[in-house]
């Protein structure tokens, strides 16, 4: 099978390229630099319609969207190799559930901590500090399920990790209060520390 990943270091692809190095899958990186805007040229959207990356084609057919690329590597390899849950389990469920927690209902709190590039208002301050809360809320429910086990489905690592702390991570960086549920930070922490996370991507 031919993979090839379309990306930009320390964007939304470098997660993608973390899998496909967890995963052991040989592929080809295709770097699309879109501070001069090379995702949006003829060629690159007729592969992304979004203009956006990541982007991956299997076999020539384009996969875009982050969490569809990470829900097919997951399906598609994790399962043989003890990184994806078995279909028709409960910890498959489970695996749906928090990823897309992660990508949805976390995610979409992300914008308004976005630091202002000069082009719009910054958040003000009384909007932040809700939109702190709410993340607190929702670290809160994270950090009470890494109560019973020290990973998302339980005993061992898996892509559902790789795939929430991807958000996670990227929530600190950007000013999620993150580091005051412990358990969160100290999963965060073992998830960055894996082998497959210190490529350069």
């Amino acid at each position: 099978m031919s993979i090839v990943l379309y990306w930009h270091p320390m964007s939304s692809a470098t997660p993608i390229a973390y899998a496909l190095a967890e995963l052991g899958i040989p592929h080809e990186r295709v770097k699309i630099d879109i501070r001069p805007g090379e995702q949006h040229t003829p060629q690159f959207r007729a592969l992304n319609p979004n203009g956006k990356v990541p982007t991956l084609t299997v076999n020539g057919a384009p996969l875009f969207e982050a969490l569809a690329i990470h829900l097919w590597l997951g399906h598609t390899y994790g399962v043989a190799r003890g990184l994806w849950p078995q279909p028709g389990t409960p910890q498959a469920l489970q695996a749906l559930s928090w990823s897309t927690w992660a990508y949805v209902s976390y995610c979409a709190l992300l914008p308004r901590l976005e630091v202002s590039d000069g082009s719009e208002p910054a958040t003000p301050d009384t909007e932040r500090a809700q939109v702190l809360d709410s993340l607190s809320t929702l670290l809160a429910v994270l950090d009470g399920h890494l109560q019973a086990a020290p990973w998302m489905l339980g005993q061992d690592y898996s892509l559902v990790d790789l795939v929430v702390s991807a958000v996670i991570g990227y929530s600190a960086h950007l000013g999620a209060p993150v580091a005051a549920h412990s358990r969160v930070q100290a999963w965060l922490e073992r998830v960055q520390a894996r082998p497959a996370m210190q490529i350069d991507a």
